[in-house]
């Protein structure tokens, strides 16, 4: 009897101070391995098929573009990283110590909050160009991408110290016995920063946008008068900019879906610990979208299958393919 209660324990040899295993059926323990792995090596691949494409050649190197690929960026972190160390929450017990509980959550915050960011960026730039197309090559700049996209990392960071400020001081202060991994973060400061305000903004700026869209959609439809030529290229700019925020627009909503779960449950004030199905479920949510963004790309963008082309088939590594036309 005593050692059938033993191996139900995370460590044995404290006894009573060890939390009790979590099994879970061999059957749903593979499918979540499975699971879990095919994704990750979904979103390493195809999120480095994105960077390949806007870093190698040279006609994708645009401000849009840029703030696509510091996305791709930290959706190929949670593929190579976040996803291989979510499997190990699904075993029974937390093995690890609790420093590692600590910083294993560091990087998904970072990464996460840059998504956020970077989804914020992208509804500006998209708000800039449909709503003040006229200045759009004045105002948002590739050097100005590069500071902003630069600067969201650095505040993605320091965003994460300070968010997990009090587990990093006393790593396992809030597990209620040895082989938990459970944090408490500001729930309150998180909520404001990462949920209300960024979500708010993106949702205000894609119904101006919408509202935009759609005037000018019906304008083109109704403006029969003007000389055919300059018809003609006014209709084929304000089509690429709506095609583009049609596409951003997508990403944008696919997101929110995958995000806004994850967020309710902040807001109910829960603990992250392991062994919750019902967290697990959400975190995969969010874990999925870095998985989506670039199947997204491949069904609206052109440029992006071309390029998915010439890569495969290693057209890249001749000379000049820099400069190959994938628009």
């Amino acid at each position: 009897m005593e050692t059938l209660q033993e191996a139900e324990l995370c460590f044995p040899q404290l006894f009573n101070a060890s939390c009790k295993k979590h099994m879970h059926p061999h059957t749903e323990a593979m499918l979540i391995y499975i699971l879990l792995s095919s994704i990750s090596l979904f979103t390493v691949v195809l999120n480095l098929l994105v960077i390949v494409s806007i870093s190698h050649f040279r006609q994708l190197y645009s401000p849009t573009n840029l703030l696509i690929l510091s996305l791709a960026v930290s959706d190929f972190l949670m593929g190579l990283v976040v996803m291989p160390f979510q499997i190990l929450l699904t075993e029974p017990c937390w093995l690890l110590g609790d420093l590692v509980c600590v910083l294993y959550y560091f990087l998904p915050f970072i990464a996460i909050c840059a998504s956020v960011v970077n989804m914020v960026l992208i509804s500006v730039d998209c708000y800039v160009a449909i709503c003040d197309p006229l200045h759009y090559s004045t105002r948002i700049t590739q050097k100005r991408v590069q500071i902003c996209v630069l600067l969201c990392w650095i505040y993605c960071v320091f965003y994460s110290l300070i968010i997990l400020s009090d587990n990093l001081k006393q790593p396992g202060r809030y597990n209620s016995c040895y082989g938990e991994c459970v944090i408490n973060i500001f729930g309150a400061l998180d909520l404001v920063l990462s949920f209300i305000l960024p979500i708010s903004t993106i949702v205000i700026l894609y119904v101006r946008v919408f509202v935009v869209a759609v005037s000018q959609a019906r304008a083109m439809r109704s403006h029969i008068t003007a000389v055919k030529l300059q018809r003609s290229v006014t209709v084929t700019v304000k089509k690429s900019e709506l095609k583009a925020a049609r596409t951003l627009g997508v990403v944008v909503a696919v997101f929110l879906m995958c995000y806004c779960p994850s967020y309710c449950l902040s807001l109910s004030g829960s603990d992250l610990m392991i062994g919750s199905s019902a967290n697990f479920f959400i975190y995969f949510l969010v874990l999925f979208n870095s998985c989506l963004n670039p199947v997204i790309y491949a069904f609206l963008y052109p440029w992006f299958r071309k390029s998915v082309k010439l890569i495969v088939t290693l057209d890249i590594l001749q000379p000049h393919s820099c400069q190959t036309n994938v628009l």
